[in-house]
């Protein structure tokens, strides 16, 4: 077993911080951003081309009396939120939507680029409906950079925007914000990535409910990580996985799983937090620096072993099967979920079936992403420690929609800012409440399964990171998450897949500056 005496020490400077403060500083720099179709993520960027729509203004001041006429609004979401919709409705209700407003919600695909199309397609068009629209924070920004959708700061109250942006999540709320500042989504529900594990396959390798208890909120080292899982396959025979992940070419890659690794060695796309949201052209590419060559020898460590000439010094090999390369999240769960591996990197929507009584139940373990180098070992502030890619989704208002129906959406706006309606969410689907404090309830505890885990998920959500989203970012991501894809199967070396993707990257921010 790892040394007890040696964990603690690997720990210093990791541990759980002051929880709304950090969530809020992450904000200045993400599926949820999960990347996933099945409702808990951001999935592919897709393109972003096309100028904004001629039929809205996105600044009027809309008028916040609740209406006196029966109103219907349409609520563009995803097939889980409509499979829910009876529950969602009275949940509205209950937070104070008035009667006469009646919410309908139209299922969306669950594959959110092609839901991207569709807003771009509507909104281009200057279609009026549907009102409410479902957005991902990981495509809000070019939605917002084209002028598509309605500025709240400019739009509602400026004690709704106040409780927004000094109560909820400040990494989700920085996805919903403008260059100006202004404010043009309200964070629904924020994702956040963990590491979860097999509690009786680490029982048979020496572990003990004293450690699980720890590592629910007190990340460990990628070497502590590795050499512990080596361990436990050691103790488990018959199960063929340690640690299953996604690292197949696509938005999930470049947007999560690398974003986390990179980030928790200290290293970034365009150096610190503050370039993540741009400027285009004018920010640092530092994609060839060494603390993101070392993600990537650590991954190759973990895939190909030890004897990789690129191998990362500390980090125990042959954990992770090539099989990852090819894997998407719902891929790289089902072995979890069959009990053949022992660790697995996924969102909150697989802890619900993972943690569920037929599958592990209180077996299932749940911990913080573990990290590269500590905050204080980190070049850039804000990066190192556990770090877990954002996910989630907001709701943005059309401005094209007619004016009596945007006076009854602010309502809707209204009533999901109460606490209720989020625990009412949190409980309907799992869909975590926006405000870091509504975790701590009573209430958010007894929700099953998830409300097992929220420790690990308040340390995920403290320390997000989100993806460098800007109006090139589509065009971006699919060029890291190749060169990156590369080097990890070995076809090109961490130098020249860094090198080769900082010349794409530079190509692509100077033809759009």
């Amino acid at each position: 077993m790892v040394d007890a005496e040696s964990r603690k020490g690997k720990r210093n400077g990791v541990s759980r911080r002051s929880f709304v403060k950090a969530a809020g500083a992450s904000g200045v720099a993400v599926g949820l951003a999960g990347c996933i179709s099945t409702g808990g993520g951001d999935g592919d960027s897709g393109g972003d081309g096309g100028d904004g729509g001629d039929g809205g203004d996105t600044d009027t001041p809309i008028n916040t009396e609740a209406p006196t006429e029966d109103i219907t609004l349409q609520w563009a979401a995803d097939t889980r939120m409509a499979d829910s919709a009876d529950e969602i409705r009275q949940a509205l209700s209950d937070a104070g939507l008035p009667d006469n407003i009646t919410v309908e919600l139209i299922a969306g695909s669950q594959v959110t680029d092609n839901r991207q199309a569709q807003y771009q397609q509507w909104l281009n068009g200057g279609r009026e409906e549907p009102t409410l629209l479902m957005m991902d924070s990981g495509w809000t920004v070019p939605f917002i950079a084209r002028n598509q959708i309605q500025n709240l700061s400019q739009s509602l109250p400026s004690e709704m925007i106040s409780t927004i942006e000094d109560q909820y999540f400040g990494a989700s709320v920085a996805t919903a914000k403008g260059a100006n500042g202004d404010l043009y989504g309200q964070p629904l529900f924020p994702d956040f990535p963990t590491m979860q594990y097999r509690k009786d396959l680490l029982r048979n390798a020496g572990y003990t409910d004293e450690d699980f208890e720890t590592w629910a909120t007190e990340s460990m080292s990628w070497e502590e990580f590795s050499a512990i899982t080596k361990e436990a396959m050691e103790a488990n025979s018959d199960i063929e996985y340690g640690f299953t992940f996604q690292a197949n070419v696509y938005e999930g890659l470049s947007c999560c799983d690398f974003n986390e690794f990179m980030t928790s060695y200290g290293g970034a796309y365009f150096g610190g937090r503050e370039n993540l949201f741009g400027p285009v052209g004018d920010r640092p590419i530092t994609v060839e620096e060494e603390p993101v060559l070392n993600a990537i020898r650590m991954v190759r460590t973990l895939i190909h072993g030890e004897d990789d000439e690129h191998a990362l010094d500390g980090i125990t090999g042959n954990i992770s099967p090539e099989a990852v390369l090819q894997w998407t999240e719902e891929p790289s769960r089902k072995p979890f979920t069959g009990g053949n591996a022992i660790m697995h990197r996924n969102w909150p929507y697989s802890i619900n079936i993972n943690g569920a009584d037929d599958v592990f139940g209180e077996d299932l373990g749940v911990m913080p992403i573990p990290y590269g180098v500590t905050p204080d070992e980190a070049q850039y502030e804000g990066t190192g420690g556990p770090v877990a890619a954002l996910g989630g989704w907001h709701l943005t208002l059309n401005p094209n929609a007619p004016d009596e129906k945007k006076q009854a959406a602010v309502q809707v706006f209204k009533a999901m800012q109460e606490e209720q309606f989020q625990l009412d969410m949190f409980e309907i689907g799992g869909w975590i409440p926006p405000r870091p404090a509504t975790l701590d309830s009573d209430r958010a505890q007894q929700v099953p399964v998830i409300g097992r885990y929220l420790d690990a998920l308040k340390v995920a959500g403290e320390n997000a990171i989100p993806r460098p989203v800007t109006v090139v970012w589509p065009q971006q991501s699919g060029k890291v998450s190749q060169e990156v894809n590369n080097a990890m199967a070995q076809e090109k070396s961490p130098e020249q897949a860094m090198s080769d993707l900082a010349n794409q990257l530079e190509q692509i921010e100077q033809s759009a500056s």
